[in-house]
Order: C-alpha cells, then sequence, then structure tokens
C-alpha cells in the first residue's frame, strides 16, 4: 500500500515528538512492504513566522490530498496578544472545521508496565476507556467571540456556546458504535451540564434519541463535574465517554494522569471524509501541548505521537496488524523499562526523546502482527 502522509510537527515540542512517530511509521513501512510519503509542512507560529500566516493555502491543499495527517503541537506565547486570525491555535481549528473533523477519539488505557504513583493500584487497574470529544461546535467556534471596552472603561469579553441536534447526534452515533466494538461493557456515558445550560439540555435530549435505536448499549448521563469525579473514583468502571468540545477537552487531560503522564495519550480526529484506500481521513495528535519549557531538551515523551501513528494504522489505512505491532513496540519499551523524565520514578535513569523512539522502531516486527 501506498501511504501518502502529511506531517504538520508545528512548535514547541511538536518537532520532536513528531519525529519519532514519523521514525515508527518508516519502520513499519519497510517492515511490512508499504511505500511510505511523508511531506512536512509548517503550520501554527513555524508558519506565521516563515510564510506570514498559520495555515496557508497551499498547506491546506496539500492536506486536503493526503490520505492522513499527523500533527505535533501549535501555539507560541509571542502571537496571543494578536488578532484572532493570526494565532497558531487557528490552523488546527481551521482543519477540524474544514475537513468535518467532528469526532475526537482519545483511549486512555493503563499500561501493566506503569505503576503511577499518583493513584492507588485499584483504581487505576483495567482501566481501558475512550472519550468521544465533539470537535467541530461549542465555545472554539461559536460567534459572537469577542473582547471590548466599554465607555466607562470596563473591560468585557464574550464567548458562544452553540450546538444544533445535527451537531449532537452524529457525534452520538459514533459513540454508540464504538461501545458496540469495545471491550465488552457496550456503556455510554453521556457528560453534559443539563443543570445549568441549555445547550446540554438539548444535548441530553438528542444523545436520549439516539439511544434509542441502540437497545444493546447502555446509556447513562453524568454531570460534568460527577464526570470528573468518577474519572478519579471509578474510572474502571467507564467505556466510552461523550461530550461536547470544551468538557471533552478538559475531561482528558484529567484521564491522562491515570496513565502515568499525559504524554502518553494519543488521539484522532474523524468524520466522513474517506481517503483514496477507503479508509477516514484523520488528523492525529497526541493530546499534550507545545510544552515550551521543554522544548529543545529531549526530554518530551513521545509515545503519544507513536500512538498516533498506531491509530493511522488502523483507522486510514485498515492495517490492523501494523498498527498492533506498534503498540506492543511501546508495550514492549515500557517493561524493558524505559522512561522518559515525564515517567521515571526516584533513582530511575531517563532516556531521551530520540532513545525512546528508537528502541521503539528496532522493536517493530512483522511477527508481532496478529
Amino acid at each position: 500500500m501506498r501511504l501518502d502522509v502529511v506531517v504538520l510537527a508545528g512548535d514547541g515540542i511538536g518537532p520532536e515528538v513528531t519525529r519519532e512517530g514519523v521514525r515508527v511509521l518508516e519502520r513499519v513501512a519497510q517492515a511490512f512492504g508499504h511505500e511510505l510519503r511523508c511531506e512536512e509542512r509548517c503550520i501554527g507560529a513555524a508558519a506565521l513566522t516563515t510564510e506570514g500566516a498559520p495555515l496557508s493555502e497551499a498547506t491546506f491543499a496539500r492536506c486536503a490530498a493526503a490520505d492522513a495527517l499527523l500533527f505535533g503541537a501549535i501555539g507560541d506565547p509571542r502571537f496571543d496578544a494578536g488578532p484572532r486570525e493570526q494565532q497558531p491555535g487557528q490552523a488546527l481549528l481551521r482543519l477540524r472545521k474544514d475537513f468535518a473533523l467532528f469526532a475526537n477519539v482519545r483511549p486512555v488505557k493503563v499500561s501493566p508496565s506503569i505503576a503511577s504513583d499518583r493513584f492507588a493500584p485499584a483504581v487505576t487497574r483495567g482501566v481501558d476507556l475512550v472519550v468521544v470529544r465533539e470537535l467541530n461546535g461549542g465555545l472554539y467556534y461559536g460567534t459572537p467571540a469577542r473582547r471590548w471596552t466599554d465607555e466607562r472603561g470596563i473591560r468585557h469579553a464574550v464567548n458562544t456556546m452553540p450546538y444544533d441536534e445535527t451537531e449532537i447526534a452524529r457525534v452520538a452515533r459514533y459513540a454508540f458504535e464504538l461501545a458496540r466494538r469495545r471491550n465488552g461493557k457496550r456503556l455510554v456515558s453521556s457528560v453534559d451540564k443539563a443543570n445549568v445550560l441549555e445547550t446540554s439540555q438539548l444535548w441530553r435530549e438528542v444523545v436520549t434519541e439516539v439511544a434509542a435505536g441502540y437497545p444493546d448499549v447502555r446509556l447513562e448521563h453524568v454531570l460534568v463535574d460527577n464526570a470528573a469525579m468518577a474519572l478519579i473514583r471509578r474510572p474502571n468502571e467507564l467505556d466510552v465517554l461523550v461530550t461536547e468540545n470544551t468538557f471533552g477537552d478538559i475531561l482528558t487531560d484529567e484521564a491522562s494522569m491515570l496513565t502515568g503522564s499525559i504524554g502518553l495519550l494519543a488521539s484522532s480526529s474523524t468524520g466522513e471524509r474517506r481517503n483514496r484506500h477507503g479508509g477516514l481521513f484523520g488528523l492525529y495528535e497526541p493530546i499534550h501541548g507545545t510544552a515550551p519549557d521543554i522544548a529543545g531538551t529531549q526530554s518530551a515523551n513521545p509515545i503519544g505521537s507513536i500512538g498516533c501513528v498506531a491509530m493511522m494504522l488502523r483507522e486510514s489505512f485498515g492495517l490492523e496488524a501494523e498498527a498492533a505491532a506498534v503498540e506492543r513496540a511501546v508495550e514492549e519499551a515500557l517493561a524493558r523499562g524505559l522512561r522518559t523524565p515525564d515517567l521515571r520514578a526516584a533513582g530511575e535513569r531517563a532516556v531521551t526523546t530520540s532513545e525512546l523512539g528508537s528502541a521503539i522502531a528496532d522493536a517493530i516486527r512483522v511477527s508481532t502482527a496478529v
């Protein structure tokens, strides 16, 4: 198979971790006999600096022609106070919106090789959940969204959280279908704030209507504050959580701590768009940010980016054996005790970003496929 991937490494630690994701993807292509084309393009602050826009039209067109996008991270405080359209994050929002990538899937699975000291073993044992975050609506896209100063000199700001029933229904269907394919719990936890927000009241109504078409899947409604508590108190009872854009953004950062580090979590953003292989066109990104304080130090964890490669192989190319080979290579490296600083326990030696990436790439073997 010929894999055409556009690499959008971005800013901060984005280039460092994405480099290791590409290394693993290249090793998979070599081991399994695929032809790989990886083309890197600038995005975010890097693109603002070199091209004058966070996402150039040429880069957008190249993304549209690709099979999948491997993303790093974007953001730079230097541009935060500029016009909205000149802020690095607008590039990512445009990719999500213009390609209708409405379902952001963030798996949270605890590796048996990592004993996190943040929680008791009874809490994290067996945790295997996934958050489906609606990605095209809500506060991040709503209008009006502006700041102003009134005639008295008092500053104001407003953001708007709009949703319509079609946006809610399509991501709810995605969540129910996913629950059917997973680990047998067949449970969808719909997260909202229906006791306060009109948008959440509509969310709850529509999800309930969609659930009627999935009588084999249980539905529970959970207020977002209770969901935050449930992720700490009973994460091993959860299966698929579906929620709106802002809640999903926040809850998945919290959920990442169950695994030991936010650097471990990958995500896929897909919709109904298909690539030339018939797989889902998707944008694959680790959920961490740019982490400017450690950028360039080779201390970032690349496993989130490498996990994105596994998700891409499975969802965009239908290559299950290759995806499984990546996941097993990650687990093998962790079982050997290889740890970047975010995972290192007291007294343990930390490996660099590239050392961990190389170890995982070296562990890719066709014989590990099932």
